[in-house]
């Protein structure tokens, strides 16, 4: 299963990121989007989603600073980062929602600092 996330590093709270995650078009085609994220000793959750034909929706404590997109021609999801903060700091990673894929893949670290 191909669940790819890229884009992570380190970046001052305030700042921008933009992760993506390429896929597969069968998983592509066929599912809602997400991106989840898990921080140090927490459970992994789901953040953003990007359904098939219909708007987004964002965990509150993401919603007004976080973006999701889906890019059809590429088989990938972007997540738009802005506005960051050092609450935001997890291995982030893309799945179905449900997320019903595994393995998940790496995941890609984010690190805000203050």
């Amino acid at each position: 299963v191909q669940l790819q996330a890229s884009g992570g590093g380190l970046v001052q709270a305030g700042g921008s990121l933009r992760l993506s995650c390429e896929t597969s078009e069968r998983i592509f085609s066929a599912n809602a989007m997400g991106w989840y994220r898990q921080a140090p000793g927490s459970t992994r959750d789901l953040i953003a989603t990007a359904p098939r034909g219909s708007l987004p929706h964002y965990a509150d404590s993401v919603k007004g600073r976080f973006t999701i997109t889906r890019d059809t021609a590429k088989n990938a999801v972007y997540l738009q980062m802005n506005n960051v903060r050092p609450d935001d700091t997890a291995v982030y990673y893309c799945n179905a929602v449900p997320p019903k894929y595994t393995p998940w893949g790496q995941g890609t670290l984010v690190t805000v600092s203050s």
